[in-house]
């Protein structure tokens, strides 16, 4: 488990200085500069001079900045690599990644040591090429892989309802290769902007499925993120208590312990100290 947090991971358009701008002052947990879907073709290099200009400018805090670049089969794409590769990014959000042969391109194109790599998975050839992205992810520099459930939805022709029941499966293979690979994953967007309510179900269904945050299109959706992917006062105490219990003179040598009815083993252990150290 990461002890970083990524509850929330906010797209801003790269195009719009004063959506930057405020950026700076919003609880979320990364700042995701986007050069692709909300930037339209005409100012795709006004756009990229802002990244770089923002960039080195910061006044991000504690906040993790990705720039999403165009994707690799763009007119767009090597100029966006050529002014972000060696800004000081914390990595570079690729869309459309389906093969391992992408993620080896995007390496080469960004350098051996230029910044880690974020890959949306977004395609339904991403998704049976999973378990080989994974396997890539330390040779590339992945660190993670973000669910594109919009374009993914598309490529499918699925009949998406509330309960996003046709993604299911691959959300969850994206869960399960991050977590073989030991990486991040984010889930989807949610496009539905006045609906409170499915938003907060979404980050619940994503939090169940195992995501470590989630990917967002406005900022009035940080706090239901937050909430959503952040340990409850619940699990924080039966952490403090495991901890606790395990620290104890008695049960300090023990592999496994009973406590409140559980019996509660040295791996409990461990998740419990990664959800107190979030």
């Amino acid at each position: 488990m990461t002890t970083r947090r990524r509850r929330s991971a906010l797209y801003m358009p790269a195009s719009n200085a004063r959506a930057i701008a405020k950026a700076r002052m919003l609880a979320c947990d990364v700042v995701i500069l986007d050069l692709e879907d909300a930037v339209a073709p005409d100012e795709k290099a006004a756009a990229r001079h802002r990244v770089v200009e923002t960039v080195r400018e910061g006044g991000f805090g504690d906040r993790e900045l990705v720039v999403r670049v165009n994707g690799i089969d763009t007119a767009w794409y090597a100029d966006d690599i050529a002014a972000n590769h060696a800004i000081g990014i914390a990595a570079v959000l690729v869309p459309k990644v389906s093969s391992v042969a992408d993620l080896v391109a995007i390496r080469a194109s960004l350098g051996k040591n230029g910044p880690p790599i974020w890959a949306m998975i977004e395609t339904c050839a991403a998704i049976l090429a999973l378990p080989a992205l994974s396997a890539a992810a330390t040779e590339t520099r992945l660190t993670a892989l973000i669910a594109g459930t919009n374009d993914l939805a598309k490529d499918m022709r699925c009949r998406l309802g509330t309960d996003r029941m046709p993604l299911i499966p691959a959300l969850t293979a994206t869960v399960m290769a991050a977590r073989a690979a030991g990486i991040v994953a984010l889930d989807g967007v949610c496009n539905a902007l006045d609906d409170p309510t499915r938003f907060a179900a979404e980050c619940m269904q994503g939090a169940v499925l195992g995501f470590d945050g989630k990917t967002l299109i406005h900022p009035s959706q940080i706090d239901a993120a937050n909430a959503g992917f952040g340990p409850s006062e619940a699990e924080l105490a039966w952490a403090r208590q495991i901890v606790a219990a395990f620290e104890a003179p008695e049960t300090a040598d023990k592999g496994a312990i009973r406590l409140n009815g559980h019996m509660v083993e040295r791996l409990h252990l461990a998740e419990a100290e990664a959800i107190l150290a979030l």
